[in-house]
């Protein structure tokens, strides 16, 4: 563990001690919301996004361990292990290299090279390659052999090329030269396939389009990656822009690696021959594929950052709170779906109007709906923000007006996911006999309620505030999202008392099956008074006691400490501090007096430290607080309903819906959300749109373009900024042929070697075309 833990303290720019205890903690089941809140003393403070990014290099580092030890073992069992050998696989950082060392030794299925070698030939290879003044004809000539298979001179010679092909493309050194240079100078390359124009039409912009491999941004990776998935692209990697034949340029760093001198000898013909069709055939194929699939996973995991950092905007929205809701889930045909719920997200009613066509029932519905709330005493309205939203905020907005002394707020509240928890299973057990569109309805509620409570009931994956996240490794995007999920329940802490299956289950320590034990017993026994009780859940443990009771929050319990973030095992220390201030624990809770005057060094013992003590003070100076913002709503522009009625230079006010790494998308309540460019978002530079906006902000931004038969629009924050008040014209890096009108600059050619080495190379390659 201790090369493990350097390699990781390198990483995390930590020390090799805090690392090691952060591994032995999660080697005994700890997880990271816990080792982040509750042992940063052992950590020396590590927070929980280098913890994160441990956890998951600890298990690649331990995978390549482990790789590591087995291809040892296969090549010693072989009798081809030397020291050198060993001493390069052990020093191997990544799984590329590890498997380059390995190529060579690897069992494989029978190829042209070793028929060559069992036919005899690898002498006449060897001879040739050593000494280029020996004449490959008259070589090749004593290696004639009919009972092997080498009826002639050709056939010895082509035996000859396969065995050089096959240890080039088997050369770890020569492998990791070569994509040293890929990595710096190689382009994607992207071309329509021919009669694909029309319906790849939406890829237009990467119909002739090339740029640096190592700049190219995930968005535009995962669009071309998904076009020729598609049969609308066709991708290519071109190692050597700078050059007019790249494939000479890269034959010719084979041939300096092997310091293959280029003469008038009689061998330096087939020689370089052989080094074309080396990287040709063998070597070009293999390093395309694997750079296109670095590509690919560089790209998913920005994707996948993305996604998550998006989530957990969301997931930290700030909650409306306990107040008796409304949710309305917008339909037109079928009519809109009524929910309330009370202040602790109990379903009390359930209605459905149709105010819009066909039915047109407008003021039937206002009267349902204005009834409902006088009888309910309801105080917020949550709409949903799909179909017929627009249509069914203006309903609302009438409704505030006529019972204006009902003091309601309408908020529009993001639906995304809604539909999938309510075919959920979890949705099927709270309201077997409810409509599964009304369960919608309740859902909408309830995350105007409590953003986070309600969404961990849904797959992180369905709620849609990613990018391509339909194009990446499923099973890595779940696992990060459902960590991200967990670090954000915990971060706020659960009421025990009121929680969900769904929400418990995301509790440090906890499963479904412990989760589905608390409900039990509450349900059995009535709300729990203190987190001692826990302890008699069934299964629930000491380990899982010690890891989810600090997240776990009761309210008005018997202990006021066990509403806070407090764990039990620290009760010593607030103990010692009230003994110490003469002062019991209810008036300690909130004395901001007498917790701004204490000094944590005066508190720590063996077992808790400064970092501990400190956080004590903080959680009791403000017992149980909501790391989530103040909820603030926005107010979509009367009038504005649909993209059509959109105008350039406009001014509206919406909600940041997502967030990629190009810029933001602002949702203004037209159905269509636009994009604020990242170069739009503020007057100075930035790499990160999330410097300016997280998902869930409410921001002013100006119409600058409106493309409505594509439909995209394109906004500015910087409302300064003048735009043209003519038809909005759609601005493109393209001709009218699709063809790029600002392609990457070529770089300086470099040297291409003497002359001789490239007339060479260039009659060699000749001939392979014929």
């Amino acid at each position: 563990m201790s090369n493990i833990a350097q390699r990781l303290a390198t990483e995390l720019n930590a020390k090799e001690q805090q690392v090691n205890a952060a591994i032995t903690l999660l080697d005994e089941g700890s997880t990271v919301p816990f080792i982040a809140r509750y042992r940063k003393e052992a950590t020396g403070g590590l927070d929980d996004t280098q913890l994160r990014l441990l956890e998951q290099r600890l298990s690649y580092l331990r995978e390549l361990d482990e790789r590591r030890e087995f291809i040892v073992k296969t090549i010693d069992e072989q009798g081809k292990l030397t020291p050198e050998l060993h001493a390069e696989i052990q020093a191997a950082d990544s799984k590329t290299v590890l498997e380059d060392l390995y190529l060579p030794y690897k069992p494989k299925r029978r190829t042209k090279g070793q028929i060559a070698i069992e036919a005899g030939l690898e002498p006449l290879a060897d001879a040739l390659f050593n000494d280029p003044n020996l004449n490959p004809e008259q070589q090749a000539a004593t290696f004639i052999d009919s009972d092997k298979g080498v009826a002639d001179s050709k056939s010895a010679l082509d035996g000859a090329k396969f065995i050089l092909m096959e240890r080039f493309a088997e050369d770890a050194k020569l492998l990791a030269k070569l994509r040293a240079h890929l990595k710096e100078h190689a382009q994607i390359e992207a071309k329509v396939i021919t009669g694909k124009e029309e319906t790849g039409n939406k890829y237009r912009d990467y119909f002739e389009h090339n740029e640096l491999l190592n700049k190219i941004p995930s968005h535009r990776a995962l669009a071309m990656l998904r076009a020729r998935n598609e049969g609308v692209l066709q991708l290519s990697i071109n190692p050597e822009p700078s050059v007019e034949d790249a494939n000479q340029f890269c034959a010719q760093i084979i041939a300096d690696h092997y310091t293959l001198a280029v003469s008038g000898a009689p061998a330096s013909e087939w020689l370089m021959s052989v080094v074309q069709w080396a990287w040709k055939i063998k070597i070009s194929l293999h390093l395309e594929n694997e750079f296109l699939g670095a590509m690919r996973e560089k790209a998913e995991l920005d994707a996948i950052e993305v996604f998550a950092k998006n989530l957990k905007d969301l997931l930290m929205a700030a909650p409306a709170g306990a107040k008796t809701t409304m949710g309305i889930d917008p339909g037109l045909r079928t009519g809109c779906k009524v929910a309330i719920v009370d202040k602790t997200g109990k379903l009390i009613a359930t209605s459905t109007i149709h105010p819009h066509a066909p039915q047109n029932q407008w003021e039937k519905s206002l009267k349902t709906l204005e009834q409902m709330c006088r009888q309910y005493k309801v105080e917020l309205i949550a709409i949903g923000n799909g179909t017929a939203s627009r249509e069914t905020d203006k309903l609302a907005a009438e409704l505030l007006k006529n019972a204006a002394e009902l003091k309601l707020n309408k908020i529009m509240v993001s639906e995304a996911g809604a539909s999938v928890y309510s075919a959920s299973e979890f949705a099927a057990n709270e309201f077997p006999d409810l409509d599964v569109s009304l369960r919608g309805a309740v859902s909408i509620a309830r995350r105007l309620q409590d953003p986070l409570a309600e969404l961990v009931k849904i797959e992180p994956k369905s709620i849609g505030v990613g990018q391509y996240q339909h194009d990446v490794s499923q099973s890595q995007l779940g696992q990060t999202l459902t960590a991200v999920v967990e670090d954000c329940v915990n971060s706020v802490g659960v009421d025990v008392n009121t929680a969900s299956i769904p929400l418990l289950t995301r509790v440090s320590g906890l499963n479904k099956t412990l989760a589905s034990n608390i409900i039990k017993y509450r349900d059995e026994n009535g709300s729990f008074t203190n987190r001692k009780a826990l302890k008699k859940v069934e299964r629930l443990g000491p380990k899982a006691f010690e890891q989810a009771a600090g997240f776990l929050r009761i309210a008005n319990g018997d202990d006021p400490l066990d509403a806070s973030a407090v764990h039990p095992e620290a009760y010593p220390v607030i103990k010692a501090i009230c003994t110490k201030q003469n002062i019991e624990v209810d008036a300690l809770i909130g004395n901001h007096d007498i917790l701004n005057r204490l000094v944590a060094n005066d508190y720590v013992d063996e077992k808790f430290g400064v970092p501990t003590v400190t956080d004590i003070i903080k959680e009791l100076d403000k017992p149980g607080r909501d790391p989530r913002p103040e909820f603030k709503t926005a107010q979509f522009k009367a009038g504005v309903e649909t993209i059509n009625d959109l105008k350039v230079g406009m001014t509206l006010e919406g909600v940041v819906s997502n967030v990629a790494n190009f810029g933001a998308f602002v949702d203004v309540g037209v159905h269509q959300d636009g994009l604020v460019h990242i170069s739009a978002l503020t007057d100075k530079f930035i790499s990160d749109p999330r410097e300016v906006v997280k998902a869930g902000d409410i921001v002013k931004v100006k119409v600058i373009e409106v493309d409505v038969p594509r439909k995209r629009i394109s906004f500015t924050m910087r409302l300064n900024d003048e735009v043209s008040h003519h038809p909005a014209q759609k601005q493109s890096t393209k001709s009218h042929k699709g063809k790029s009108t600002q392609k990457p600059s070529k770089p300086k050619s470099r040297d291409a070697g003497n002359a001789a080495m490239g007339n060479a190379f260039a009659e060699a390659f000749a001939k392979l075309k014929k």
